[in-house]
């Protein structure tokens, strides 16, 4: 194709970067006791983010409710 100055384009759109997991709709802000953010940091595996132990806690706790 040289000397083309035609754009290949794909029939299909693709998303780019990371899926969401969630609805804008469902964010949420809460406050802690001080430290609390520290012991939460300190727990975390090595990459795991703070909002995955987040959601896992607040999963368990709702199942522990019967929720």
């Amino acid at each position: 194709m040289q000397g083309s100055t035609e754009l290949m384009v794909a029939s299909n759109a693709r998303r780019v970067g990371r899926i969401r997991i969630n609805d804008p709709e469902e964010k949420v802000t809460a406050r802690f006791a001080a430290g609390t953010l520290a012991r939460i940091k300190s727990a975390l595996g090595p990459k795991e983010p703070q909002s995955e132990l987040l959601r896992i806690a607040v999963e368990r706790e709702l199942e522990r409710r019967g929720k």
